[in-house]
């Protein structure tokens, strides 16, 4: 059992959470006097009848989806949805400028160091600067105490998420309808995808043949991939279905023009300097222009959590605006200054190591208990470059379904910003993640999260 002084501090963190329903009282409201738990208990159980009609899953198990939906206004996704695509043309800017000319080191915006030492910099790109851009983004999102929305981390090297969104919006249509509601389309984000597949194309090529390439049917989010793939008419492959001739790449013996990687590890190359089984198959033929890509090699650059701390001065530096949508407050514990500031109090802050994903490594000052914070402060002090800290901040709450009656579960936001050419659209409203246990803010799916549709009203 935690000592009362550490229990009082888990308290007092979680109980500054933002209460969801307070974004939008009016519509939640409505909602609930439509629906009392026992309809929404009909409803989940529908629902999970039409996820399974779909094949819905996530790994070896059903894809969770919690029957009550995530509610926002018009005024406040609209501002959020700039600030999204501002920061993703931003980052965009920055992943074509590390493999390029390095304009933002020149100008002291981000240090060299950063990228150099970044796990996923992919030296095979380098010099393809204008070619290396991020088609799908999913930036992580939390709602402060306060109410305004913060970016806790940027995602652009292959953000899972779009599918399972597509899914969850199909299966709670008849509530909408039947609540009386109307949640803007998701069918804008469909066609985006679509047209960033065919502006991948490179000039020339044989009408944007495009494959998906990912693990084979046991990839994690295999059902995902499929799905997809057949909304942009796209075939899935695994690398060893794939060949490089004459300087292009096949499938079987037809040509591709367009990939979609979606491999756990799309490295290039390897540690040892050599080009792994993937970057065998794609380098030749993105150097020489006659392949296209969703999703670049090199852009996982920009996922890079210590590249997270920079942010917001690349966006007054690449596109001269004010940040619109600020970042988790962080320090990169690489740099002697910044970890100077951060050293008195680090067993009080969030520590992440600088490239795993999906909540891997991850330390909650005011959650963990004194012997999880003793050995993630020592990890820090071995090898400060490795980690990065961020303030805490608690996610907000809202009301789920769970076995025990309607209850609140924190969530955080996952938006999707797709890219074709100039343009960038946000899919309206994105995937609320939540965490299924009490108190918990492990919102991540392969760690047990579930999700929740999110209605624009």
């Amino acid at each position: 059992m935690p000592a009362p002084a550490a229990r009082e501090q888990r308290d007092q963190f979680r109980g500054r959470s933002f209460d969801e329903r307070d974004a939008a009282p009016d519509a939640y409201r409505a909602l609930f006097e439509r629906f009392d738990e026992g309809a929404l208990r009909r409803e989940a159980d529908r629902v999970g009848v039409a996820l399974r009609e779909l094949g819905t899953s996530f790994g070896d198990g059903e894809f969770l989806v919690d029957v009550i939906p995530r509610l926002l206004t018009a005024a406040e996704w609209d501002r959020l949805a700039v600030g999204i695509v501002q920061r993703v043309r931003a980052l965009s800017s920055f992943a074509a400028d590390a493999y390029g000319d390095r304009r933002a080191v020149a100008a002291g915006i981000v240090p060299e160091r950063v990228i150099d030492s970044a796990d996923w910099y992919e030296p095979a790109v380098a010099g393809l600067g204008g070619a290396i851009t991020a088609t799908i983004a999913g930036p992580d999102l939390i709602r402060a105490p306060d109410g305004r929305f913060l970016v806790v981390e940027d995602n652009l090297r292959a953000p899972s998420g779009l599918a399972y969104l597509i899914a969850a919006r199909r299966c709670l249509e008849p509530l909408a309808a039947e609540a009386g509601l109307r949640p803007r389309s998701l069918e804008p984000a469909i066609a985006a995808f679509r047209a960033a597949i065919a502006a991948a194309a490179p000039p020339g090529g044989s009408g944007a043949r495009g494959v998906l390439i990912n693990d084979g049917p046991g990839s994690i989010a295999a059902w995902e991939h499929e799905l997809l793939a057949g909304r942009a008419g796209m075939t899935v492959a695994t690398t060893a279905e794939l060949r490089c001739r004459d300087g292009g790449l096949l499938l079987g013996d037809a040509p591709v023009d367009v990939i979609y990687r979606r491999v756990d590890d799309e490295r290039l190359t390897g540690s040892d300097g050599r080009p792994t089984a993937l970057g065998e198959l794609l380098v030749e033929p993105l150097r020489s222009g006659r392949l296209g890509c969703v999703n670049f090699p090199g852009t996982g650059i920009a996922d890079d959590k210590a590249v997270h701390v920079y942010v917001e001065r690349m966006v007054e530096f690449y596109l001269g605006e004010e940040p619109l949508l600020a970042s988790v407050a962080g320090f990169d514990l690489g740099d002697p200054e910044q970890l100077a500031a951060a050293e008195p109090r680090l067993d009080e802050l969030v520590i992440k190591p600088r490239s795993e994903f999906g909540g891997r490594g991850v330390t909650i000052g005011p959650l963990a208990d004194p012997a999880e914070r003793r050995a993630a402060v020592a990890a820090v002090r071995r090898d400060p470059g490795r980690w990065v800290a961020q303030e805490p901040v608690a996610l907000s709450v809202h009301p789920t379904l769970t076995e025990d009656g309607i209850a609140g579960r924190h969530v955080d936001l996952r938006p999707f910003a797709i890219s074709a050419g100039e343009s960038v659209t946000v899919a309206a409203g994105g995937l609320t993640r939540f965490a299924t246990e009490r108190d918990s803010m492990i919102v991540n799916s392969g760690r047990g999260g579930g999700a929740k549709d999110t209605w624009v009203l």
